[in-house]
This record gives structure tokens, C-alpha cells and sequence, in this order.
């Protein structure tokens, strides 16, 4: 399954890429030997107690063992997962904020591309590259249990973790050339299934439906239409036409159009799980060669709170060069507010509370959104 994607159709190919880099901050896999912590250790890392202002942090991280290579994903509001490296191999330690203190979770003997968490914290994923042509996937369970371990034939892998059943994550897995295949890995079964999907970047709606971009190859286009699919069930509905981008949360659905024909302004749209608009605003974009630049974005849905970098106009993007404005857009109430200004467009991740965020293409800051202050998480 999958299909063949000409190299000069550059637009698709740069979707394809811009989209591995941002799933590359929310993916995973790995290798062998884990680290069982003592039982005090683990209750500690169930503990989840308010993030804490800044000083309170006990930054920088002082790493065990190798190099700080980057943080891989808040694990509580006071608890990160942070990867280092030493020669060939990785590992992959818990950070507690408020004490200082790292605690050994995973050691692999290959490189460790990416980690991601499960929606509820429950598990692990953990990707590790044993060869250019090849991506292991490793679930954990918080306390170092190896639950799965999966090879793929692969160039670049992406996944998306099931909210809805956290026994199964969708594996994008695409060659040298991006052609792709489309798999469900079931972590209960411990098994992979071929999936017929013609996109290869989807976002979970239901248990067992998905939300894709349907881009016409054939007719490179700015936009596309919305689509939904019911996993193993022939066919798909419209969802909303003409989208630049789209986010799909438990209970919330984004979308990102424009404002008029102009184009001036983009548009992000929130819908609940009926479909129904419940908030909207618009802000200035940027163009680019193939298409439009949506700035890093992130949402938490306990607080109706949406995340933000702005540009403070519409240009070209490589022209552009006064800084973003970190914003937050609280969805409940209809109000915004700028939290900091003159940042560079770089990936960020909300914590539990929404308290804070990393921030970087490392996650290698922290902001505490109170405060308003950024901490380096690693030495410089």
C-alpha cells in the first residue's frame, strides 16, 4: 500500500518534510535494557503537584552520563523526560524540577531519535535508529517495563498515539523516496496491521476514525478539503474545504482557512465534537514557496487554552523578521493575551496545567507563563 510521490511536485514533498520535522518533536522508538526504579521512586513520579515558578526550578539539568541531546515530553507539571547521548548509544532519564534530581528510565545502544508519552502518561514510546533504513519502536510503561519492541523498514517514521485506546498507535512509516505504509500498532496484541489510508499524516477523531488533509497530487493547491474515515470501512466524508492545517484533540477539532480572498489573514476555527464552531480569530500569516507557514501551536483542553507564536504581519517568510509574539487565546471566555514578545517560530509543548511550556527545537527552555520568565534547561 501506499503510492508514489514524484519529486517534482515540491509542494507535497514539502509537506511531506515540514510535517516529519514537527511529528519528529512527538514520536518515538528505541532499543533494550531498561532501569527498574525503587517503589519510593516511582509513587514520586505519580506525585503530581502544580508547576512551580521558576525559581523554584532547579535548572540547569546537571546529566548524569554523555550530552543533554534534547527533552522529549513533559512527563508530569514537574517532570520531564529528557534524552543524552554518549558515542552510539542513548538514554533516557526522568527530571524532577523541584529537587534536581535524574532518574535512569531506558538505555539503548542505538541513537534515540524521538519519545513520546501517551495521552493519559501511562506508556512510553521510544524510537531508536539501528541503521539509516531502519526505525525500532520500543513501548515502555512509566516504570521501565518493556511492553512491545517493533523494527520497520523505514526512512523516517511518524505516529500518532490513539487518545481514545492507548493500546493502539498509527505508524506512518516512508521510504527514501516517500512512498509510505500505513500501520496500526496494537500494543495489547503486540502486533502491526497494514491500514489503507491515502494520506500518510492523520490525526485520531474517534476510537476508530481518523481526520486527513485529502491533497490533490495532481493539482497542487494552497488548500484542501477536510476528511474523516472510518478505520477498516470503505469511503469518507467531507469534514470543512479549503484548510490549510488542521489539529484534532479528544474534544476539539482546529481548523486553519483564510479570512476572505485576499488572503491576508489566517483563521483558526475550533469546533466541538457536534461540529458546532465555538471560537475563532484570526491573525497574520506568512507565505512561503509552497504554501503558508503555520507558526508552532499548542492547545490544553482542561483550560480551554490555545497557544500561539504570532507574526505581527502578513509577508513573505523569508523576508520576515520581527520576531513572534507568544500568545494565548483562552477558547472559554473569547479573551486573548500576548504572554511575550520577539521569539523565534520554534516548536513548543504545554505542560499538564498549562502552567508552562518547552519551548525550542530542542525543548531545550522552559516558560513559565505566570512568571513570564524562560529557564535553560540544559548548560550551555
Amino acid at each position: 500500500m501506499g503510492f508514489s510521490h514524484s519529486k517534482s511536485k515540491f509542494k507535497y514533498m514539502f509537506q511531506i518534510m515540514f510535517l516529519l520535522i514537527f511529528a519528529s518533536f512527538f514520536s518515538a522508538c528505541s532499543q533494550q535494557q531498561d532501569a527498574n526504579p525503587s517503589p519510593s521512586n516511582e509513587n514520586a513520579r505519580h506525585d503530581r503537584k502544580p508547576s512551580q515558578p521558576s525559581e523554584e526550578w532547579k535548572l540547569p539539568i546537571e546529566v548524569p552520563e554523555g550530552e543533554f541531546y534534547k527533552v522529549g515530553s513533559w512527563f508530569s507539571d514537574h517532570q520531564l523526560l529528557y534524552i543524552t547521548n554518549l558515542g552510539q548509544s542513548s538514554s533516557v532519564y526522568f527530571y524532577n524540577l523541584l529537587t534536581g534530581k535524574s532518574e535512569l528510565l531506558y538505555k539503548s545502544e542505538f541513537p534515540i531519535v524521538a519519545l513520546q508519552v501517551s495521552p493519559s502518561k501511562k506508556n512510553i514510546l521510544i524510537q531508536t535508529s539501528p541503521s539509516t533504513y531502519e526505525g525500532q519502536v520500543t513501548i515502555l510503561s512509566s516504570e521501565g517495563t518493556e511492553l512491545m519492541k517493533k523494527s520497520i523498514p523505514s526512512y523516517e517514521l511518524a505516529f500518532e498515539w490513539n487518545p481514545y485506546n492507548e493500546s493502539e498507535i498509527l505508524v506512518s512509516s516512508f521510504k527514501e523516496d516517500w512512498t509510505y505504509q500505513m500501520l496500526l500498532l496494537n500494543i495489547d496484541q503486540r502486533n502491526t496491521k497494514e491500514l489503507s489510508i491515502p494520506q500518510p499524516f492523520i490525526k485520531w477523531l474517534g476510537k476508530d476514525e481518523v481526520a486527513y488533509l485529502a491533497w490533490d497530487e495532481t493539482s497542487p493547491s494552497l488548500f484542501a478539503p477536510l476528511m474523516s474515515k472510518k478505520l477498516e470501512v470503505e469511503g469518507e466524508k467531507v469534514l470543512s474545504n479549503d484548510v490549510l492545517h488542521f489539529s484534532a484533540y479528544p474534544n476539539t477539532l482546529l481548523t486553519v482557512t483564510t479570512k476572505d480572498e485576499e488572503q491576508l489573514q489566517a483563521v483558526y476555527r475550533f469546533f466541538n465534537k457536534e461540529n458546532e464552531e465555538m471560537y475563532s480569530f484570526s491573525i497574520p500569516h506568512l507565505t512561503m514557496f509552497s504554501g503558508w507557514l503555520v507558526p508552532y501551536h499548542d492547545y490544553n483542553e482542561k483550560t480551554g487554552t490555545f497557544i500561539t507564536l504570532k507574526p505581527l504581519k502578513s509577508t513573505e517568510a523569508d523576508a520576515y523578521t520581527e520576531g513572534f509574539d507568544l500568545v494565548s487565546y483562552d477558547i472559554n471566555k473569547g479573551s486573548s493575551k500576548i504572554i511575550l514578545q520577539g521569539l523565534e517560530n520554534e516548536p513548543i509543548l504545554l505542560s499538564p496545567s498549562g502552567e508552562a511550556l518547552l519551548y525550542g527545537n530542542s525543548y531545550d527552555k522552559i516558560i513559565h507563563l505566570k512568571t513570564k520568565e524562560i529557564a535553560e534547561l540544559a548548560a550551555k
